[in-house]
């Protein structure tokens, strides 16, 4: 009851006063199945994409984080090809650093954040991480032409 209840005052506030760049609905009228968009920012390879998310609420939220995934192809170097993300609070401690006083807002932003300030010390896709290090304008060509391939409305 008090994660029904909590998700519905979440969803509520992601659609009366959204983060800048981000919107998040319920599919299918499932309370524990999310979808959200994010806007690529302005100045980042990604500026002018539109990303779609998955977002599944387990049991025990907010004990536990929300599964968040990556539904459109994205070069980089903290998201896999199946559109996993790798973020700290994204997972629990000790390894990751989940709260339960974090709320899908708050991921979402930081996800938001990863995409214009990769990890390349923390890398899901270590061939991509080291382009970003070592080519960094290789890096933001293929970035940028996945965007447009993937990400264009």
């Amino acid at each position: 009851m008090q994660r029904a209840s909590r998700l519905k005052r979440e969803l509520c506030l992601l659609t009366t006063e959204p983060p800048p760049g981000i919107t998040c609905w319920q599919n299918e009228n499932q309370l524990d199945n999310l979808r959200a968009q994010i806007l690529g920012g302005a100045d980042t390879p990604y500026e002018k994409g539109i990303f779609n998310l998955e977002i599944v609420v387990p049991e025990r939220y907010p004990f536990e984080p929300p599964k968040i995934r990556f539904l459109t192809p994205i070069y980089h170097p903290n998201i896999d090809s199946a559109g996993r993300i790798c973020l700290d609070v994204l997972k629990l401690p000790p390894k990751g650093a989940w709260r339960p006083a974090l709320n899908i807002s708050t991921l979402l932003t930081s996800i938001q954040l990863l995409m214009a300030e990769p990890n390349p010390d923390d890398p899901l896709m270590a061939d991509i991480s080291s382009e970003y290090k070592y080519n960094k304008q290789l890096f933001l060509l293929n970035a940028k032409e996945w965007t447009e391939k993937y990400a264009s409305q």
